[in-house]
Protein backbone atom coordinates (compact mmCIF):
# COMPACT_ATOMS: atom_id res chain seq x y z
CA UNK A 1 0.00 0.00 0.00
CA UNK A 2 1.53 3.36 -1.20
CA UNK A 3 1.97 5.94 1.83
CA UNK A 4 0.26 9.02 1.84
CA UNK A 5 2.11 12.27 1.86
CA UNK A 6 1.40 14.49 5.77
CA UNK A 7 3.36 17.15 4.45
CA UNK A 8 1.03 21.02 4.86
CA UNK A 9 3.24 22.77 2.80
CA UNK A 10 5.32 22.03 0.12
CA UNK A 11 8.47 24.28 -0.81
CA UNK A 12 9.23 25.58 -4.27
CA UNK A 13 11.75 23.65 -5.91
CA UNK A 14 13.91 26.11 -7.28
CA UNK A 15 14.48 30.17 -6.94
CA UNK A 16 14.12 32.35 -4.27
CA UNK A 17 11.86 30.63 -1.05
CA UNK A 18 10.32 33.82 -0.69
CA UNK A 19 6.59 33.20 -3.07
CA UNK A 20 3.78 30.93 -3.25
CA UNK A 21 3.61 27.42 -4.23
CA UNK A 22 1.02 27.38 -7.58
CA UNK A 23 0.30 23.74 -6.50
CA UNK A 24 0.35 24.15 -3.18
CA UNK A 25 -2.40 27.02 -2.92
CA UNK A 26 -4.72 25.30 -5.59
CA UNK A 27 -3.99 22.24 -3.23
CA UNK A 28 -5.28 23.95 -0.13
CA UNK A 29 -8.30 25.83 -2.08
CA UNK A 30 -9.65 22.35 -3.28
CA UNK A 31 -9.63 20.77 0.37
CA UNK A 32 -10.96 24.12 2.23
CA UNK A 33 -13.79 24.48 -0.32
CA UNK A 34 -14.49 20.57 -0.17
CA UNK A 35 -14.54 21.63 3.83
CA UNK A 36 -17.05 23.93 3.66
CA UNK A 37 -19.22 22.38 1.38
CA UNK A 38 -19.33 19.05 3.78
CA UNK A 39 -20.09 20.97 6.21
CA UNK A 40 -22.91 23.20 4.09
CA UNK A 41 -24.47 19.48 3.48
CA UNK A 42 -24.66 18.59 7.36
CA UNK A 43 -26.13 22.14 8.64
CA UNK A 44 -28.90 21.16 6.12
CA UNK A 45 -29.14 18.16 7.23
CA UNK A 46 -29.53 19.82 11.10
CA UNK A 47 -32.26 22.23 9.83
CA UNK A 48 -30.48 25.37 9.30
CA UNK A 49 -31.72 26.31 6.00
CA UNK A 50 -31.24 28.71 3.92
CA UNK A 51 -34.56 31.13 3.29
CA UNK A 52 -36.17 29.76 0.27
CA UNK A 53 -36.58 32.65 -1.32
CA UNK A 54 -32.73 33.45 -1.54
CA UNK A 55 -31.28 32.99 -4.91
CA UNK A 56 -29.00 29.84 -4.84
CA UNK A 57 -26.45 31.60 -7.34
CA UNK A 58 -26.00 35.18 -4.97
CA UNK A 59 -22.70 35.14 -3.60
CA UNK A 60 -24.17 37.04 -0.24
CA UNK A 61 -25.82 33.62 0.78
CA UNK A 62 -22.30 31.69 0.33
CA UNK A 63 -19.74 32.07 3.43
CA UNK A 64 -16.60 34.25 2.47
CA UNK A 65 -13.02 32.85 2.57
CA UNK A 66 -10.58 34.81 4.01
CA UNK A 67 -6.63 35.43 3.46
CA UNK A 68 -4.77 35.78 6.59
CA UNK A 69 -1.62 36.90 6.81
CA UNK A 70 0.40 36.60 9.49
CA UNK A 71 3.56 39.03 10.25
CA UNK A 72 6.75 38.72 12.50
CA UNK A 73 6.48 42.21 13.89
CA UNK A 74 3.32 44.74 14.06
CA UNK A 75 3.32 45.99 10.34
CA UNK A 76 1.68 49.39 11.13
CA UNK A 77 2.02 51.67 14.02
CA UNK A 78 -1.60 52.79 14.30
CA UNK A 79 -4.68 52.23 13.43
CA UNK A 80 -5.66 53.18 9.84
CA UNK A 81 -9.10 54.09 9.64
CA UNK A 82 -8.91 54.38 5.71
CA UNK A 83 -9.04 51.12 4.38
CA UNK A 84 -6.52 50.07 1.65
CA UNK A 85 -7.71 47.84 -2.19
CA UNK A 86 -6.62 45.23 -3.99
CA UNK A 87 -7.21 44.33 -6.97
CA UNK A 88 -8.40 41.00 -7.84
CA UNK A 89 -8.63 38.97 -10.92
CA UNK A 90 -12.05 38.09 -9.94
CA UNK A 91 -14.51 40.19 -8.88
CA UNK A 92 -16.24 39.59 -5.40
CA UNK A 93 -19.34 41.78 -6.59
CA UNK A 94 -19.93 40.20 -9.51
CA UNK A 95 -23.58 39.37 -9.00
CA UNK A 96 -26.03 41.91 -11.73
CA UNK A 97 -28.48 41.76 -9.46
CA UNK A 98 -27.08 43.58 -6.29
CA UNK A 99 -27.78 46.86 -5.55
CA UNK A 100 -25.69 49.91 -4.36
CA UNK A 101 -25.74 52.51 -2.19
CA UNK A 102 -23.67 55.56 -2.85
CA UNK A 103 -22.62 57.87 0.28
CA UNK A 104 -21.23 61.10 -1.15
CA UNK A 105 -19.60 64.42 -0.31
CA UNK A 106 -21.95 67.62 -0.40
CA UNK A 107 -23.82 68.57 -2.53
CA UNK A 108 -25.66 65.65 -3.02
CA UNK A 109 -27.66 66.89 -5.88
CA UNK A 110 -24.24 66.87 -8.12
CA UNK A 111 -24.16 63.39 -7.94
CA UNK A 112 -27.49 62.20 -8.18
CA UNK A 113 -27.56 64.02 -11.57
CA UNK A 114 -24.34 62.62 -12.66
CA UNK A 115 -25.30 59.11 -11.83
CA UNK A 116 -29.08 59.85 -13.90
CA UNK A 117 -27.72 61.82 -16.51
CA UNK A 118 -27.14 59.95 -20.36
CA UNK A 119 -22.77 60.03 -20.03
CA UNK A 120 -23.08 57.63 -17.07
CA UNK A 121 -23.44 53.87 -18.11
CA UNK A 122 -27.18 52.76 -18.04
CA UNK A 123 -26.18 49.29 -16.64
CA UNK A 124 -24.24 50.68 -13.63
CA UNK A 125 -26.95 53.31 -12.97
CA UNK A 126 -29.91 50.96 -12.75
CA UNK A 127 -27.95 49.19 -9.86
CA UNK A 128 -27.43 52.26 -7.92
CA UNK A 129 -30.69 52.39 -6.30
CA UNK A 130 -29.62 55.43 -3.62
CA UNK A 131 -27.31 58.41 -4.21
CA UNK A 132 -26.99 60.08 -0.20
CA UNK A 133 -24.92 63.02 0.55
CA UNK A 134 -23.06 63.16 4.43
CA UNK A 135 -25.39 65.56 5.65
CA UNK A 136 -28.43 63.48 5.11
CA UNK A 137 -26.68 60.73 6.77
CA UNK A 138 -26.54 63.36 10.05
CA UNK A 139 -30.01 64.43 9.62
CA UNK A 140 -31.62 61.26 8.90
CA UNK A 141 -29.98 58.09 9.41
CA UNK A 142 -28.78 58.74 12.80
CA UNK A 143 -31.26 56.65 14.87
CA UNK A 144 -30.77 52.96 14.84
CA UNK A 145 -34.05 51.31 13.55
CA UNK A 146 -33.64 53.97 10.41
CA UNK A 147 -29.81 52.48 9.60
CA UNK A 148 -31.29 49.40 9.63
CA UNK A 149 -33.66 49.64 7.04
CA UNK A 150 -30.72 51.84 5.22
CA UNK A 151 -28.84 48.63 5.51
CA UNK A 152 -31.37 46.42 4.14
CA UNK A 153 -32.07 48.52 1.28
CA UNK A 154 -28.98 48.00 -1.04
CA UNK A 155 -26.40 44.94 -0.96
CA UNK A 156 -23.25 47.18 -1.64
CA UNK A 157 -22.22 50.22 -0.10
CA UNK A 158 -19.79 52.75 -1.72
CA UNK A 159 -18.29 56.07 -0.46
CA UNK A 160 -16.45 58.77 -0.59
CA UNK A 161 -12.79 58.64 -0.01
CA UNK A 162 -12.98 62.05 1.61
CA UNK A 163 -16.04 61.04 3.99
CA UNK A 164 -14.97 57.71 4.97
CA UNK A 165 -13.67 58.13 7.77
CA UNK A 166 -16.30 59.86 9.54
CA UNK A 167 -18.65 57.45 9.05
CA UNK A 168 -18.02 54.45 11.49
CA UNK A 169 -18.96 57.22 14.27
CA UNK A 170 -22.22 57.77 12.27
CA UNK A 171 -23.58 54.78 11.08
CA UNK A 172 -21.39 52.79 13.91
CA UNK A 173 -21.90 48.82 14.62
CA UNK A 174 -25.01 48.94 12.03
CA UNK A 175 -22.78 48.68 9.22
CA UNK A 176 -19.24 48.57 10.78
CA UNK A 177 -20.04 45.13 12.50
CA UNK A 178 -19.58 42.73 10.07
CA UNK A 179 -17.52 42.82 7.03
CA UNK A 180 -20.16 42.24 4.35
CA UNK A 181 -21.71 45.96 4.38
CA UNK A 182 -18.86 47.95 5.33
CA UNK A 183 -18.55 50.89 2.83
CA UNK A 184 -15.64 50.77 0.03
CA UNK A 185 -13.63 53.58 -0.55
CA UNK A 186 -14.03 55.36 -3.96
CA UNK A 187 -12.70 58.37 -5.45
CA UNK A 188 -15.15 60.52 -7.16
CA UNK A 189 -13.95 64.37 -6.34
CA UNK A 190 -12.32 65.90 -9.87
CA UNK A 191 -8.39 65.96 -9.99
CA UNK A 192 -6.57 68.11 -7.68
CA UNK A 193 -5.28 71.15 -9.32
CA UNK A 194 -1.35 71.19 -10.37
CA UNK A 195 1.56 73.75 -10.36
CA UNK A 196 4.38 72.73 -11.97
CA UNK A 197 3.90 69.30 -12.38
CA UNK A 198 2.97 69.51 -8.07
CA UNK A 199 -0.24 69.02 -6.76
CA UNK A 200 -1.64 71.78 -4.97
CA UNK A 201 -2.15 71.78 -1.16
CA UNK A 202 -5.58 72.38 -0.28
CA UNK A 203 -5.91 75.04 2.58
CA UNK A 204 -8.56 74.93 5.56
CA UNK A 205 -10.54 77.95 4.03
CA UNK A 206 -10.38 76.87 0.31
CA UNK A 207 -13.87 75.35 -1.86
CA UNK A 208 -14.22 71.65 -1.63
CA UNK A 209 -13.47 69.94 -5.02
CA UNK A 210 -15.69 69.56 -7.67
CA UNK A 211 -17.24 66.11 -8.79
CA UNK A 212 -15.70 63.96 -11.60
CA UNK A 213 -16.67 63.31 -14.77
CA UNK A 214 -19.70 60.88 -15.00
CA UNK A 215 -17.00 58.63 -17.09
CA UNK A 216 -14.77 59.04 -13.81
CA UNK A 217 -17.00 57.95 -11.59
CA UNK A 218 -18.33 55.14 -13.43
CA UNK A 219 -15.03 53.50 -13.46
CA UNK A 220 -14.26 54.80 -10.01
CA UNK A 221 -16.87 51.86 -9.24
CA UNK A 222 -16.18 49.45 -11.74
CA UNK A 223 -12.43 49.12 -10.05
CA UNK A 224 -14.32 49.40 -6.16
CA UNK A 225 -16.34 46.15 -7.30
CA UNK A 226 -14.01 44.42 -8.52
CA UNK A 227 -11.28 44.59 -6.10
CA UNK A 228 -11.11 43.35 -1.92
CA UNK A 229 -10.33 45.70 0.93
CA UNK A 230 -7.38 45.82 3.52
CA UNK A 231 -8.01 46.98 7.62
CA UNK A 232 -4.79 47.55 8.86
CA UNK A 233 -4.82 47.49 12.14
CA UNK A 234 -1.52 47.60 14.35
CA UNK A 235 -1.51 43.84 14.98
CA UNK A 236 0.49 40.95 13.45
CA UNK A 237 -2.18 39.39 11.71
CA UNK A 238 -4.37 40.52 8.93
CA UNK A 239 -7.44 39.60 7.33
CA UNK A 240 -8.78 39.75 3.55
CA UNK A 241 -11.57 38.28 1.90
CA UNK A 242 -10.74 36.64 -1.51
CA UNK A 243 -13.91 34.94 -2.30
CA UNK A 244 -16.97 32.71 -1.28
CA UNK A 245 -17.57 29.25 -1.00
CA UNK A 246 -19.35 28.53 -4.22
CA UNK A 247 -16.62 29.03 -5.89
CA UNK A 248 -14.14 27.01 -8.14
CA UNK A 249 -10.73 25.83 -6.65
CA UNK A 250 -8.96 27.54 -9.70
CA UNK A 251 -11.15 30.86 -9.28
CA UNK A 252 -10.07 30.71 -5.41
CA UNK A 253 -6.23 29.80 -6.26
CA UNK A 254 -5.83 33.06 -8.45
CA UNK A 255 -7.42 35.46 -6.12
CA UNK A 256 -5.31 34.37 -3.35
CA UNK A 257 -1.84 34.51 -5.40
CA UNK A 258 -3.09 37.97 -6.33
CA UNK A 259 -4.35 39.32 -3.19
CA UNK A 260 -1.61 37.79 -1.20
CA UNK A 261 2.10 39.47 -3.22
CA UNK A 262 -0.37 42.35 -3.72
CA UNK A 263 -0.53 43.02 0.17
CA UNK A 264 3.06 41.87 0.82
CA UNK A 265 4.25 44.18 -1.22
CA UNK A 266 2.52 47.31 -0.69
CA UNK A 267 2.11 46.98 3.29
CA UNK A 268 4.85 45.02 4.73
CA UNK A 269 7.45 47.02 5.73
CA UNK A 270 10.43 43.85 4.57
CA UNK A 271 8.47 42.15 2.21
CA UNK A 272 8.42 38.56 2.15
CA UNK A 273 11.55 38.64 4.89
CA UNK A 274 8.37 40.31 7.45
CA UNK A 275 5.67 37.33 6.97
CA UNK A 276 5.27 34.75 9.48
CA UNK A 277 2.63 32.79 7.40
CA UNK A 278 0.23 32.72 4.96
CA UNK A 279 -2.92 30.55 6.00
CA UNK A 280 -7.01 30.77 4.19
CA UNK A 281 -10.40 29.64 5.73
CA UNK A 282 -13.57 30.06 5.79
CA UNK A 283 -15.94 31.62 8.31
CA UNK A 284 -16.01 29.25 11.34
CA UNK A 285 -13.71 26.64 9.34
CA UNK A 286 -10.27 25.68 10.31
CA UNK A 287 -6.78 27.98 8.61
CA UNK A 288 -5.09 25.76 6.04
CA UNK A 289 -1.22 26.90 5.33
CA UNK A 290 -0.55 27.85 1.89
CA UNK A 291 3.40 29.15 2.64
CA UNK A 292 5.16 29.38 5.74
CA UNK A 293 8.47 30.65 6.97
CA UNK A 294 11.58 28.92 8.20
CA UNK A 295 12.86 31.88 10.27
CA UNK A 296 10.42 33.16 13.17
CA UNK A 297 12.96 36.72 12.96
CA UNK A 298 13.69 39.35 10.42
CA UNK A 299 17.43 40.20 11.08
CA UNK A 300 20.14 37.61 13.00
CA UNK A 301 20.45 40.21 15.69
CA UNK A 302 16.97 39.63 17.13
CA UNK A 303 18.23 35.91 17.79
CA UNK A 304 20.57 34.91 21.06
CA UNK A 305 22.28 31.83 21.97
CA UNK A 306 22.44 30.60 25.32
CA UNK A 307 25.19 32.38 26.84
CA UNK A 308 23.24 35.80 25.93
CA UNK A 309 20.09 34.55 26.82
CA UNK A 310 21.91 33.46 30.44
CA UNK A 311 23.45 36.77 30.84
CA UNK A 312 19.92 38.82 30.57
CA UNK A 313 18.35 36.28 32.62
CA UNK A 314 21.17 36.86 35.67
CA UNK A 315 21.24 40.69 34.75
CA UNK A 316 17.27 41.07 35.57
CA UNK A 317 18.00 39.66 39.23
CA UNK A 318 17.60 42.42 41.42
CA UNK A 319 17.53 44.70 38.41
CA UNK A 320 15.33 46.79 40.83
CA UNK A 321 17.78 47.46 43.48
CA UNK A 322 20.19 48.01 41.16
CA UNK A 323 18.18 50.72 39.46
CA UNK A 324 18.31 52.53 42.30
CA UNK A 325 22.03 52.22 42.92
CA UNK A 326 21.78 53.80 39.39
CA UNK A 327 19.99 56.75 40.36
CA UNK A 328 21.54 57.24 43.54
CA UNK A 329 24.93 57.54 41.37
CA UNK A 330 23.55 59.92 39.16
CA UNK A 331 22.34 62.44 42.08
CA UNK A 332 25.61 62.08 43.84
CA UNK A 333 27.31 63.32 40.04
CA UNK A 334 25.21 66.16 40.03
CA UNK A 335 25.75 67.39 43.48
CA UNK A 336 22.13 65.23 44.98
CA UNK A 337 22.64 63.65 47.66
CA UNK A 338 19.55 60.59 47.99
CA UNK A 339 17.11 61.06 50.78
CA UNK A 340 18.30 58.16 52.82
CA UNK A 341 21.94 59.34 53.16
CA UNK A 342 20.77 62.57 54.11
CA UNK A 343 18.75 61.99 56.94
CA UNK A 344 22.00 59.23 57.93
CA UNK A 345 23.92 62.79 58.10
CA UNK A 346 21.33 64.48 59.97
CA UNK A 347 21.21 61.96 62.48
CA UNK A 348 24.75 61.41 62.84
CA UNK A 349 25.07 65.30 63.79
CA UNK A 350 22.44 65.26 66.38
CA UNK A 351 24.02 62.14 68.18
CA UNK A 352 27.76 64.18 68.29
CA UNK A 353 26.30 67.43 69.80
CA UNK A 354 25.06 65.17 72.53
CA UNK A 355 27.26 65.22 75.43
CA UNK A 356 28.03 62.07 76.93
CA UNK A 357 25.81 61.16 80.56
CA UNK A 358 27.27 59.84 83.80
CA UNK A 359 25.19 57.24 85.14
CA UNK A 360 25.94 58.48 88.49
CA UNK A 361 24.93 61.85 87.88
CA UNK A 362 21.74 60.53 85.54
CA UNK A 363 20.23 59.01 88.67
CA UNK A 364 20.85 62.06 90.91
CA UNK A 365 18.82 64.33 87.94
CA UNK A 366 15.42 61.56 87.97
CA UNK A 367 15.78 61.82 92.03
CA UNK A 368 15.53 65.81 91.99
CA UNK A 369 13.26 65.88 88.89
CA UNK A 370 11.03 63.86 91.63
CA UNK A 371 11.34 65.76 93.97
CA UNK A 372 10.82 68.76 91.86
CA UNK A 373 7.42 67.33 90.35
CA UNK A 374 6.15 66.15 94.01
CA UNK A 375 6.64 69.63 95.23
CA UNK A 376 4.72 71.19 92.37
CA UNK A 377 1.99 68.61 93.01
CA UNK A 378 1.67 69.36 96.40
CA UNK A 379 1.70 73.51 96.11
CA UNK A 380 -1.25 72.67 93.18
CA UNK A 381 -3.82 70.76 95.51
CA UNK A 382 -3.48 73.39 98.80
CA UNK A 383 -4.14 76.21 96.30
CA UNK A 384 -7.53 74.29 95.06
CA UNK A 385 -8.52 73.53 98.69
CA UNK A 386 -8.31 77.03 99.58
CA UNK A 387 -10.24 78.98 96.51
CA UNK A 388 -13.00 75.95 97.17
CA UNK A 389 -16.47 77.99 98.54
CA UNK A 390 -17.95 76.67 101.84
CA UNK A 391 -21.61 75.08 101.65
CA UNK A 392 -24.74 76.95 103.14
CA UNK A 393 -27.65 75.59 104.89
CA UNK A 394 -30.45 74.50 102.38
CA UNK A 395 -34.06 76.07 102.46
CA UNK A 396 -36.47 73.66 103.72
CA UNK A 397 -38.52 71.90 100.23
CA UNK A 398 -42.07 73.45 99.83
CA UNK A 399 -41.00 77.28 101.38
CA UNK A 400 -39.64 80.02 99.39
CA UNK A 401 -38.21 83.19 100.65
CA UNK A 402 -40.19 86.02 100.57
CA UNK A 403 -38.64 89.25 99.95
CA UNK A 404 -40.36 92.26 101.94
Amino acid sequence: MASTSTVLTTKVENGSPYQLNDAQVLKASKALLKHLSSAETEAVKSEEKKSLLADADDEENFDPIWLILSTKKHIVDKKRLKPARIATPHSLNSSPSSTICLITSDPQRTYKDIVTSPAFPAELSSRINRVVGITKIKKKWTQYEAQRKLKAESDIFLADDRIIVGLPKLLGKTLYKGTSKRPLPINIAAAAPRADGKRVTRTKGDEPRDAASPKAIAKEIEKALEGTLVHLSPSASTSVKIGYANWDAQKLAENVEAVANALIEKHVPQKWRGVKGLHIKGEHSAALPIWLADELWVDEKDVLNEDQAQEIAQANVGKKRKAIDRGDDEKKRKGIEPAGEQKMEKFKAKKQKLVESNDDKLDKEIALRKETLKRQKEEAAKDVVDEVPKSTKKAKKGKRAVKA
